[in-house]
């Protein structure tokens, strides 16, 4: 996955999840970091989309406040953070999604 083609959006959700995950001294970025950061985004579309089909936003953030609360954390912290394989394996698996969808509109221009 190249991070230089995801979405300016998603570039600072993961930058953000990161500050989060050191933040709390865990050794890798979760999937729930990269959700939190997403919902707390101030010009981000995920929180309003979320809201417009009358989903409980605040109790979704309480959610994963527990949830990354819950994470194992190191005691030594050295600011070296990957990457967890879930949050790898979500983010291969959007930008194959994101490759097919592109190829499928060129196919389709032609």
């Amino acid at each position: 996955m190249r991070i230089d083609r995801l979405t300016s959006t998603l570039q600072v959700a993961l930058s953000d999840a990161q500050s989060m995950a050191v933040g709390r001294d865990h050794n890798q970025i979760d999937p729930l970091h990269l959700m939190l950061a997403l919902i707390e985004q101030q010009q981000g579309s995920v929180r309003p989309l979320l809201m417009q089909v009358g989903f409980d936003v605040q109790g979704l953030r309480q959610e994963l406040g527990k949830a990354i609360d819950e994470l194992p954390t190191i005691s030594n912290p050295t600011g070296d953070i990957n990457v967890s394989q879930d949050l790898a394996r979500l983010l291969n698996k959007a930008d194959a999604r994101s490759e097919e969808r592109r190829v499928g509109k060129e196919c389709r221009s032609r």
